[in-house]
């Protein structure tokens, strides 16, 4: 660890962030009135809501998947009407993977509740654990843009 960094081990940071990730994917959907999705086709789909356009290989890549899960995540989410194949204008072989309306609102309201509740939940926090939380925010986002690099390149 770097001198910059606090006493909180990285293995146990690891697993206060994958609890925390878990506690916010099977409360928030039902809070804003929708079924939650299994792990993996939800991350599919917040991947296709962030880059719209990709393939499943490309899918499969980005999120360290093998082809085939990343394949049925997405034939899940087609028949769930979450997510739509569009032909490849350059290579008609190609199908590109985009959300659909039902989804982009959907998205919305997880948003609105992840939003209303992780605020109401801030609010019963000291301020300043809610500072250092907020500041955490950019240094967590390089954390995982860092992650997602790693990912990429043992591919």
């Amino acid at each position: 660890m770097s001198s910059t960094t606090t006493s909180v081990p990285s293995h146990e940071l690891g697993s206060l962030l994958h609890s925390l990730s878990w506690t916010i994917h099977r409360i928030l959907p039902s809070a804003a009135g929708l079924d939650p999705l299994p792990t993996s086709e939800l991350v599919v789909l917040m991947r296709i809501h962030a880059q719209p356009g990709l393939t499943v290989s490309e899918l499969a890549v980005q999120l360290g998947l093998r082809q085939s899960n990343a394949s049925a995540a997405v034939k899940a989410l087609v028949g769930r009407g979450l997510v739509e194949r569009k032909t490849s204008p350059s290579d008609r072989r190609l199908a590109l993977l985009y959300p659909t309306e039902v989804a982009q609102k959907n998205k919305k309201l997880i948003e609105e509740a992840w939003s209303g509740s992780i605020s109401t939940a801030l609010l019963k926090l000291p301020a300043e654990q809610v500072q250092a939380i907020v500041a955490a925010a950019a240094a967590l986002a390089a954390l995982e843009e860092e992650l997602r690099a790693e990912l990429a390149a043992a591919q």
